[in-house]
């Protein structure tokens, strides 16, 4: 991993990365593994395998985890741009398998989600794997935690359902069945929760937080970082990627900070 400058975001590159196809749910998609450890899924944001998705991805590996990085869209390694955002953006708002409009809905692509999980889990040392999903994936890692094989699931500015209007807003980006099955594995302390945004983050709403926190009590933890008017970071009101864009390593900034609190949360729940 290495960080470009001071005033950028970590990034890495594909190197060391073993890339391998995945066949689950009638889907299939190369996934990136590396490291070592209880088993973590990454699932990338918007646009896809971006360096600093993979900046974020080394530093879980240096941390000590076996990640494994699925590549449900984009070029694997491929850096972000306006164009190329859009393309990906405009084809998985159409795509049956993401869903990203439609309320109290249970996505196709989450199946795929939890069977590279319990493949993961099968094959690596700790109590379960932890699940991470970020932007439009954010909502994905909760979804995951209806199997078994999940014992912590990582949201970062979850945007889908796409928080148009008042209902979108406060769904929490998973079907009523899969919500009370994760309700019932929270109560029973089998998986926890974390969430991250940041408090001027529209795509992110906080009132999706506060539905997820009504059912999960405890067990979900929320991570809201200042991006108002005059914040200590600096962060412009559109500051959205808690864990990759918006992470400054030297000075450690209130995003540095809360990465260090997944890898604790994941140790914690997964070993």
């Amino acid at each position: 991993m290495t960080a470009a400058s001071a005033f950028s975001a970590p990034v890495g590159d594909l190197s060391g990365w073993v890339r391998a196809p995945f066949t689950a749910a009638g889907m299939t998609y190369d996934c990136f593994e590396k490291g070592s450890g209880p088993g973590v899924v990454l699932i990338p944001e918007i646009p896809g395998i971006t360096p600093e998705v993979l900046g974020l991805a080394e530093h879980l590996v240096v941390a000590g985890f076996t990640v494994v990085v699925p590549s449900p869209f984009g070029q694997p390694g491929k850096a972000k741009s306006v164009g190329y955002m859009t393309r990906i953006v405009l084809r998985l708002c159409v795509a049956a398998e993401f869903r990203a409009f439609a309320t109290n809905s249970s996505r196709l692509i989450t199946d795929y989600f939890r069977a590279v999980a319990s493949d993961l889990a099968a094959r690596t040392p700790g109590r379960g794997v932890g699940v991470i999903g970020q932007c439009f994936t954010g909502g994905f890692a909760l979804a995951a935690a209806i199997d078994d094989s999940v014992a912590a699931s990582v949201l970062s500015q979850p945007a889908v359902p796409f928080p148009v209007g008042r209902a979108r807003q406060l769904d929490a980006g998973v079907s009523p069945d899969e919500f009370d099955r994760i309700a019932a594995r929270a109560d029973a302390g089998e998986v926890c929760a974390l969430g991250l945004r940041f408090s001027e983050d529209s795509a992110a709403p906080r009132a999706r937080f506060d539905t997820i926190k009504a059912r999960l009590g405890d067990a979900f933890e929320i991570i809201q970082l200042d991006s108002s008017p005059g914040n200590s970071d600096g962060y412009a009101a559109t500051a959205h990627s808690v864990l990759t864009g918006e992470v400054r390593e030297n000075p450690a900034n209130s995003a540095a900070v809360a990465r260090d609190r997944v890898v604790t949360f994941l140790r914690e729940r997964i070993g």
